[in-house]
């Protein structure tokens, strides 16, 4: 069932939403040679916890951290360790904040000191398709139109789409309907209503879409071993049009 939300729970969203997009900006920051994903995660969680929210993914069907630090070939789901960044590595960084009941999820992929010009690349389409899957955010449309501008763009830039882990509504839990997938036909799928808040996340390969778990039943890597980028944010259907929770 999707819920659509009032203004006042959009509001309490977006409260949660600039406390993550400010711990994501830091930990952007943060995220250096020789620094652990761990020490990330601590830096998140302190963060997180000293403006009133709580780390939503911490405990989340037994997650133990309060982010997902996923490099290089992993997509998702990174737990945090101690092997340490390295240049050239590029890191997905994905948060989620609870403050006052309500969730705010988004991602990042950031390039550990300097990086390649593909890898820069596959970010930078990445964070494009979701850009333009944010324009189609809008009352009427649909979670297809959603869908197929991240794959139209991606595609056309000879990357692949993820099509095993989708994106999701999000709002008193952190996943809620509907799924929106990244890849798909335009104008299918559940019509956009105003109220709606969607979690949009482009997952997007070098190589092929093809992805595994690995033995830690978490991390989500790439078959073929080819770098992979994760961009997210929050957003709001309104009659406006769409509003990113996720921003300061």
């Amino acid at each position: 069932m999707i819920i659509r939300k009032s203004p006042a729970e959009i509001e309490l969203i977006a409260e949660a939403g600039k406390v993550l997009r400010a711990c994501l900006d830091m930990l952007a920051e943060a995220a250096q040679p020789g620094v652990t994903t761990k020490e990330l995660d601590r830096l998140a969680e302190s963060f997180i916890r000293s403006r009133g929210g709580v780390p939503t993914f911490k405990g989340y069907r037994g997650f133990p951290a309060s982010i997902c630090a996923s490099p290089n070939d992993m997509v998702v789901h990174g737990i945090p360790g101690v092997t340490k960044l390295k240049n050239g590595d590029i890191l997905g960084i994905d948060v989620g904040v609870t403050l006052k009941d309500y969730v705010a999820d988004a991602a990042v992929s950031v390039g550990i000191g300097a990086v390649t010009d593909e890898a820069q690349a596959l970010m930078d389409v990445t964070q494009r398709s979701l850009e333009l899957a944010i324009e189609q955010c809008r009352v009427d449309n649909r979670v297809g139109d959603i869908s197929h501008a991240v794959q139209s763009y991606a595609e056309a830039h000879g990357y692949s789409v993820v099509r095993t882990l989708v994106g999701h509504g999000v709002g008193r839990e952190m996943h809620e309907d509907p799924q929106v997938p990244n890849f798909g036909p335009p104008g299918h799928g559940p019509r956009l209503l105003e109220g709606m808040v969607l979690a949009i996340e482009p997952m997007i390969n070098m190589g092929g879409p093809d992805v595994e778990v690995g033995p830690d039943n978490w991390a989500v890597y790439t078959v073929d071993g080819s770098l992979s980028a994760h961009f997210e944010h929050t957003v709001a259907i309104t009659a406006d049009g769409p509003r990113v929770l996720t921003v300061c």
